[in-house]
C-alpha cells in the first residue's frame, strides 16, 4: 500500500491539516494509501513512498523526486492536480 506523509515544522499544525486534504483527494482519486504527519526531524530518519509538504520546505528536500509542494494546504484543487501529475508522471 501507497505510504504518504504529509510534513511540516513540528507535524501537529500545517502537517495535520495537508494529511486530511490529501486524505480527501485520495479518497476521490480512488487510491489507497496510509497517509501519516510528521515533523521535519521524524521524515529524515524514516521512509516514505511520497512525501507532501508546503513549497517552505523546498529546500529541505532538494534532490528528492518522491516530494509534492503544495502552496495553499486546504486548496483541494491545488492538491488533486498536483498529486494527479505525480502519479501519471510515475506510473
Amino acid at each position: 500500500m501507497l505510504h504518504i506523509v504529509t510534513v511540516c515544522g513540528l507535524g501537529v499544525g500545517s502537517s495535520l491539516i495537508l494529511k486530511i486534504t490529501v486524505d480527501n483527494v485520495m479518497k476521490e482519486l480512488g487510491i489507497k494509501c496510509n497517509i501519516e504527519h510528521w515533523d521535519m526531524g521524524t521524515v529524515k530518519g524514516r521512509n516514505a513512498d511520497l512525501i507532501v509538504t508546503t513549497s517552505g520546505f523546498k529546500k529541505n528536500f532538494e534532490g528528492q523526486d518522491n516530494v509534492i509542494f503544495i502552496d495553499n494546504i486546504v486548496d483541494e484543487k491545488e492538491v488533486k492536480d498536483k498529486l494527479s501529475a505525480y502519479f501519471e508522471k510515475n506510473k
